[in-house]
């Protein structure tokens, strides 16, 4: 199962508590994933459809809860790809149909004795803070995903009204968050990036079990990065100072071998024989080993004066 069923999943098995929470909820639902049959005159069913159990239970608890209406409910194989089944329900009665549409703002009477759908979120589904979260809640279950955390860290909602989106993305920032949208094809998707900011949506979606098994991850994800960091950043240091260790012992060698290095002052000549025996150590154990102890910037000195030696011997010879 992915992250987004398993997170899905969990917030469709959550109380139903509140009815204006229950309201905006399925407000969203239906704004999100929804579908308005219009056919003949003033005649008007609402479809769902949704592949996850879960959802579908949901839909049609929050439908019984709040408007007692019959539903005709249908499971679909999908036999393509051997994807899961369909769950299809649909509220035929144009009566109750109309009732909940209009309860949720989606259509008004008008007089032309036309239907015309309101996408805008009506202020008065939203005016509690609880009910805003509901919301958020139902736009996720009715057309929103997350990412497995162990690749990406992203989390979006899709839908296919300029206007809606707007909205959403409204009431998504009203706690804070920095969502934004993009079009993509014919639809509109706002979306989060950073891992504490989706944190904050499950938790505003009441996700718990799934938020915290994104913080483990998360939490897994940084100590391995600073692990890798650090193993790169200590692996890039030893390569930086054999070679230099080569470079070194390399001129040594060559002084060695026109001059003697007992030619050489006495503390260049004491650094040197140091560098021969202990080609590994690093340019702050070499100083601590002189007599008296150098620091790092005193035996990086002490080498460029060696390397200026070495430079000067190989220009006599050509």
């Amino acid at each position: 199962m992915s992250f987004s069923s398993m997170t899905k999943n969990e917030i469709s098995r959550l109380p139903i508590k509140n009815e204006c929470c229950s309201i905006a909820e399925l407000a969203a639902i239906i704004r999100m994933c929804g579908t308005i049959q219009i056919s003949g005159i003033k005649k008007i069913s609402l479809k769902f459809i949704t592949e996850n159990a879960a959802i579908a239970r949901r839909i049609f608890s929050l439908l019984k809860m709040l408007y007692d209406t019959e539903m005709e409910i249908m499971v679909r194989r999908n036999r393509q790809l051997k994807k899961n089944n369909s769950y299809l329900i649909v509220v035929t009665n144009t009566d109750a149909a109309n009732r909940i549409l209009k309860a949720l703002g989606l259509i008004r009477d008008e007089e032309n004795s036309r239907y015309n759908i309101h996408y805008k979120v009506p202020d008065s589904l939203i005016e509690n803070r609880c009910c805003k979260r509901a919301y958020v809640r139902g736009a996720f279950l009715g057309g929103g995903s997350i990412s497995n955390p162990e690749k990406s860290y992203h989390l979006e909602f899709v839908t296919n009204n300029e206007e809606h989106s707007n909205d959403l993305l409204q009431i998504i920032n009203s706690f804070g968050l920095n969502a934004r949208i993009v079009k993509r094809k014919e639809n509109y998707v706002i979306y989060l990036k950073e891992g504490e900011q989706i944190v904050d949506i499950l938790n505003i979606i009441g996700a718990h079990q799934a938020l915290l098994k994104f913080e483990n991850i998360r939490v897994l994800k940084d100590v391995r990065n600073n692990i890798n960091r650090i193993v790169n950043c200590e692996t890039a240091n030893l390569s930086k100072t054999i070679n230099a260790s080569i470079k070194q012992v390399k001129n040594i060698e060559y002084i060695d071998s026109k001059i003697g290095i007992d030619k050489l002052p006495e503390n260049l000549r004491e650094l040197a024989r140091l560098r021969l025996a202990n080609r590994d150590a690093s340019l702050k154990e070499l100083g601590a080993m002189l007599n008296p102890p150098v620091g790092k910037s005193g035996v990086n000195h002490r080498f460029r004066r060696i390397e200026k030696i070495a430079e000067e011997l190989r220009r006599k010879e050509m």
